[in-house]
Parts: C-alpha cells; sequence; structure tokens
C-alpha cells in the first residue's frame, strides 16, 4: 500500500484533458475594413471585434471619416449604423473601434443648454464643462427598492390638477392626433409645474419647431431651469434613439442627486420609428404596422428608467407624448404605452376644433394614481363631475335634434345645467397657470351644485318619451 508520502499530487486525467483542450484566448481585433454598404442604411464591416452599442471610425482613402455605432452582427460581419451622411468612403476602407461603449456627460453644467444627443452644444455656446461620465443605458432599479407615489405635483393646469391629479414619480401619456395641441400643452406643463428642474428630449420633430418651442414655450426663465436635448426629424435613427436615452440618462442623474425632475419627450412615437428603421435595417422581421420586436422591448424600459427613486430620494415625473396616427387611438404604440404608464390624458380633434383648449377629453382619460393622493371627498366631486361629462358626451345628439325631453333623466339634466360650467373649468389660457389649491376649491363648488333639482309636475317626462342612456349615480 502506498504511504501518504508516496501520495501522487498530480492533477486528475480529467482535469488535464479539459486544460489540454481548452483554447487560448483569441485576441480581440480592433480593425478590420469596409465589406459592403445596405442600401437598408446599414454598413458592413469584416476583420474587427466590435460589441453591440460600440461606436466606430470609418476612415476613407482621401481621410474622409464618419463614425458609426454597431447595432447588429453575423458570424464575422458587422452591421453598423452612420451617425451622418455617407460620403468619402468605399470597399476597403478602415473601421476601428473609437468607444466599446455607449456613454455620455453629466453635470450641473447642463442646465440652461441646448445640446444634442452626443452632448455637443447646439445653442452656440462652448460645450458644457461636465466631469461625470455614465453608460447610456442607466443603472435599473430594483421594483421593490423604489419609493411610492404619495405626492401630489401641481401641474399649473386645471383640467389635470382637479380631474387627473397626478403624483411625483408618475408617467402619464399625452396621446393625440397631429395639430390638436400636445406642443402647447407640453409648453404649459414646462413652464408651471412645480419641480426643481425640466429635461425635455424633443425626438424627430421638425427643425423649426425646435426653435419655436425653446424660444416661445419655454422662455430665458424657462430655459434657466431645464436641459433641452434635441435630434430633429433630418438626423439618423441611431442619433435619435441615443437623444431620447441621454435625455433620461440626464434625468437620472439630478433624481440620484434627490430633485424632483420633470422629463419631457415629444415623441414617443418617433422614438420607436427611430427603432424601427434600426430594427428592419439590421433583419428584424416586421410586426403590427411593420414594428418589429424590439420596439415593444424598448418603449417599456424606457419608461421603467422613470419614477420614484430609491426608498423615496429623488424622483422623475415623466410626460410622454404619443401620436395617434390617423386618430387611430388602437395604434400599436398607443396600445403599448397605455398598458406600461401611469395614466394617459387623451386631446380631442373635436374639443380643438371647438376652440376648447387645452383640448383634454376626459372620456378615455386616467390618472391610475389619483385615488391614493388625494382626499376621499375629492376623489368623489371629480368622478362626480367625470360623470356629468360622460353622459352629455353619450347623449349629444339626441340633446341637439331636440329628442331629449328633461327629467327623463336627473343626472343628464344636471349635466345640460351645468355644461357651460364644465366646459369653462376644463378650458385654460396658455399665459395663466392655476394651482392645485384654486382647482381643488372650485373643483368642491362645482361638485356640490351639481346635484339634481326636486322636477316639478311640468318636468316629468310623458309615457312615450325618449329615455336618455346612461346609469343614475
Amino acid at each position: 500500500m502506498a504511504s501518504v508520502d508516496d501520495e501522487d499530487t498530480s492533477e486528475p486525467p480529467a482535469v488535464e484533458a479539459v486544460a489540454a483542450a481548452w483554447p487560448e484566448p483569441v485576441p480581440r481585433v480592433r480593425e478590420g475594413s469596409l465589406a459592403a454598404h445596405e442600401w437598408a442604411l446599414t454598413l458592413e464591416a469584416r476583420g474587427v471585434h466590435a460589441p453591440l452599442g460600440a461606436v466606430c471610425e470609418v476612415v476613407g482613402d482621401d481621410g474622409q471619416r464618419i463614425e458609426a455605432e454597431v447595432v447588429g452582427f453575423q458570424e464575422q460581419t458587422v452591421y453598423l449604423m452612420p451617425f451622418g451622411e455617407i460620403k468619402g468612403i468605399g470597399p476597403g476602407s478602415r473601421v476601428r473601434v473609437i468607444e466599446p461603449t455607449a456613454h455620455a456627460k453629466l453635470g450641473a453644467e447642463l442646465l440652461g443648454r441646448v445640446v444634442g444627443p452626443r452632448g455637443e452644444p447646439l445653442d452656440g455656446r462652448p460645450a458644457p464643462d461636465c466631469k461625470t461620465i455614465l453608460g447610456l443605458d442607466g443603472l435599473p432599479l430594483n421594483a421593490m427598492e423604489r419609493g411610492p407615489i404619495h405626492e401630489v405635483l401641481d401641474v399649473g393646469v386645471k383640467a389635470i390638477n382637479g380631474m387627473l391629479t397626478m403624483g411625483k414619480g408618475q408617467r402619464i401619456g399625452l396621446i393625440a392626433g397631429s395639430g390638436v395641441g400636445k406642443s402647447s400643452l407640453l409648453g404649459m406643463l414646462t413652464r408651471y409645474t412645480k419641480a426643481d428642474l425640466v429635461v425635455i428630449g424633443l425626438i424627430g420633430e421638425r427643425g423649426r419647431e425646435v426653435q419655436a418651442f425653446i424660444q416661445e414655450s419655454l422662455g430665458p426663465e424657462g430655459l434657466a431651469r431645464s436641459v433641452v436635448v434635441a435630434a430633429p426629424a433630418n438626423v439618423s435613427a441611431i442619433l435619435r434613439l441615443k437623444a431620447v436615452q441621454y435625455a433620461h440618462l440626464i434625468a437620472e442623474y439630478f433624481r440620484d442627486q434627490g430633485k424632483n425632475v420633470l422629463l419631457l419627450v415629444d415623441s414617443l412615437t418617433r422614438v420607436a420609428h427611430a427603432q424601427r428603421e434600426i430594427g428592419l435595417a439590421v433583419g428584424e422581421p416586421p410586426t403590427a404596422k411593420g414594428y418589429p420586436p424590439s420596439v415593444f422591448t424598448l418603449i417599456p424600459n424606457l419608461i421603467e428608467r422613470a419614477g420614484v427613486g430609491r426608498h423615496g430620494f429623488g424622483a422623475i415625473t415623466a410626460v410622454y407624448t404619443v401620436l395617434a396616427e390617423g386618430d387611430d387611438s388602437n395604434d400599436p404604440i398607443v396600445d403599448i404605452a397605455r398598458a406600461s404608464l401611469d395614466g394617459q390624458v387623451m386631446l380631442s380633434r373635436s374639443l380643438a376644433d371647438a376652440a376648447h383648449y387645452p383640448a383634454i377629453d376626459l372620456n378615455g382619460s386616467i390618472s391610475r394614481v389619483m385615488q391614493g393622493l388625494v382626499e376621499p371627498e375629492v376623489q368623489k366631486a371629480a368622478n362626480r363631475l367625470r360623470r356629468l361629462w360622460s353622459i352629455y358626451q353619450q347623449n349629444q345628439d339626441l340633446i341637439q335634434v331636440g329628442a331629449y325631453q328633461a327629467g327623463a333623466n336627473p343626472d343628464l339634466d344636471v349635466a345640460i345645467r351645468m355644461r357651460s360650467e364644465l366646459e369653462a373649468f376644463l378650458r385654460q389660457e396658455i399665459e395663466v397657470p392655476v394651482s392645485y389649491e384654486a382647482t381643488r376649491e372650485t373643483l368642491m363648488n362645482l361638485a356640490a351644485r351639481a346635484v339634481p333639482e326636486a322636477p316639478s309636475q311640468q318636468q316629468r317626462p310623458a309615457p312615450g318619451a325618449q329615455r336618455a342612456t346612461g346609469m343614475r349615480l
């Protein structure tokens, strides 16, 4: 028998075999060459090792340089989407990695500035001297670490303060077709919301509207406490996507300092369009309305970056505008936004056509956190007025043709009698903010008068009178 001293201390044969079979590390090649240009807006490069999200530089024979981001790969081929116009490059152009991961600079120096998707200044001033550098994707929060939404946020708009009360850290959608006043309402929220600072992402909008929003809606006073990240419609899809990620990262940076941040993104639909361009360019299959699956992953991921911070420390209240193309409220982007957000504000074209501004239609609008923010009597008053607004809308045709007889439905009688007061409450001049306290007082006064009158003999409906739709409360 072998002694302890003679014990074989070598590794077992199985371990030796595995170690011998393990390949040597493959060196990471940081340079390659351009192989093809796809008309689907992508470039193909071979011989370069670059992870998804890396920024590469393509150098032409004449020294022309173009930056592009890695958006996909297949075997040894890397797909790049350029940041700008493709000129001066061709087959064999050198491709090298300049940034292995997407990152951005952050700091208080961004306040009062208008910057592009990569932090470049757009306002004619020197670049912000920011010191902090973070990845564009941010750091996800554990759902169990988030603080609750328990504090009312005063946005200065009567219809929202009273009927759709928002809380600090809420995510809400502003849903409407084109030309019904989204930008005007967004400007009111920017100026009148009681937040420490505002981060605005203008994604895919016309260049003229970007300048008009900054000069007219914000103004010098509003811009002083804001950060604007702009990526107009004429920039590449990859830069539009970077712009919305950068806006969220800026909001997260200030939230983690304990600030109450208002994040406005105009518009979430243009973000979806940018992701659709990228997804289809790298070969994703189209689904509803041509949107690839990555779009329906991107939107919830973006929305979850907003909200209350860890254990209630800081909050991002986010407002996303959503374009209902063709006034279709069942558009796939509208659907995914409604499912992911904490409520929505629907804007109505018929109200806008009647010069009712802001054109907020209570039918379809909801704040999912209102019940936990306001007192029970305020919630009851808001529900009562919403009921009167809705029952009038349901019976509007009967009322206009004279087919409804007073006394057939007491609630509808009240809705008809108070229609002008309800419209006056929901309307508001752009230049005039109304505080939450003043809105609450007006709301309670309206609800106190919104009670059915005792029917007189003359008001009793005839046996064959048209009965209005709807149930009594």
